[in-house]
């Protein structure tokens, strides 16, 4: 049975104040080398879920800043995907290599306990579902687990059917053809870029690929020994920019230089600045915001804890294509960005409009 009720004696939690944020804490527990950030962005619609980064961050300082961004992605997602969730993430700090243990997730497991279900945690990078059932011992407050452990499984495989529906939207709406035949470049194929890139195939596209991660590099290469590797996407000849990898890839040099009529990905956070945004714009390249076009991983974590089945979420994440229909059609229409429309849909959602 998960524990609850107060924290160990090692766990030393302290609240930050940061504005336009509901609850941002900081942990440390010495005795298990845990160092953590939990950010609750917006509860208004209800507990915020996010998942859990296990990362290698320089520093306390761009921790804060990631979980930061990454916390109110996940409001506006939530909200542009019609969930009754609130936006919030969660960061451990170090190398999960070299430092995830049962030990130290059991104490992250009672940092998560400290929010009393204000946050619900789930998979994210270097994390799994696995990790989610050890954290789960000493918290109730957790979605994404095994299929053994009574969760639907890892949320990889929905998270990119959620980008192919997001892809297949804005092919059609912006260069009037299906996938067969469109030209992708995926950056990024870990868990949800390679997943992606087996829906893109089976959907007839054309896949071309980035990884400079050298062992998801070996991965792929000996899983799709017939796809081209190459070490620059930006200025590759294809359709759809498909970033997979971590954020902020989005920058006014790699947009000045980008081919592609169409940006649509897994990778949160895709721009390293607001200005950003209007370049695309200015270069008539489609952006579908970042956080729309992911929402799959969360759309099947939220039916889980609703008790829904994986059938059921799928059918869910399909009907995503009609959401970025909609933000896409609200955007040509009011002559903005689809970015500007997404955000309106999202804030229609929190603020209880129809």
């Amino acid at each position: 049975m998960p524990a609850s009720g107060a924290p160990s004696g090692t766990l030393r939690i302290e609240r930050l104040d940061v504005p336009g944020y509901d609850d941002v804490r900081t942990c440390e527990d010495p005795s298990t080398g845990l160092r953590a950030i939990i950010a609750v962005h917006d509860t208004r619609l209800g507990p915020a879920l996010g998942g859990t980064r296990f990362y290698p961050y320089p520093d306390h300082a761009a921790a804060l800043t990631d979980v930061r961004r990454l916390s109110e992605g996940m409001t506006y997602k939530a909200a542009a995907a019609g969930l009754p969730l609130g936006g919030g993430k969660a960061v451990i700090i170090g190398d999960p290599a070299a430092l995830k243990t049962p030990a130290l997730l059991r104490s992250y497991g009672q940092f998560v306990d400290s929010f009393d279900g204000r946050y619900v945690t789930a998979a994210d990078i270097g994390t799994t579902s696995a990790d989610l059932e050890v954290i789960g011992e000493t918290t109730r407050h957790v979605a994404g687990l095994t299929e053994a452990a009574g969760g639907v499984g890892d949320s990889s495989m929905s998270t990119a059917l959620g980008v192919l529906a997001a892809i297949r939207a804005a092919t059609l709406s912006t260069l009037n053809r299906t996938l067969a035949g469109i030209r992708v470049g995926v950056e990024g194929v870990g868990k949800v870029g390679s997943c992606l890139v087996d829906l893109l195939l089976d959907a007839g596209a054309s896949v071309v690929v980035c990884e400079r991660y050298a062992p998801a590099r070996a991965r792929f290469q000996q899983a799709h020994p017939e796809l081209p590797i190459v070490e620059e996407l930006f200025d590759a000849p294809v359709d759809v920019y498909a970033p997979c990898a971590l954020g902020a890839s989005l920058t006014p040099e790699s947009v000045a230089a980008l081919r592609a009529s169409i940006v649509c990905g897994a990778a949160n956070n895709q721009l390293s600045g607001a200005d950003v945004e209007g370049q695309l714009h200015r270069r008539q390249i489609v952006w579908v915001p970042d956080y729309v076009a992911n929402a799959g991983g969360l759309i099947q974590v939220a039916a889980e804890r609703g008790g829904r089945t994986l059938v059921e979420a799928r059918d869910q994440i399909r009907r995503l294509e009609n959401v970025v229909l909609d933000i896409l059609r609200r955007a040509e229409h009011q002559g903005s960005t689809p970015a500007r429309a997404a955000e309106e849909i999202a804030d229609d959602g929190l603020h209880g409009r129809a």
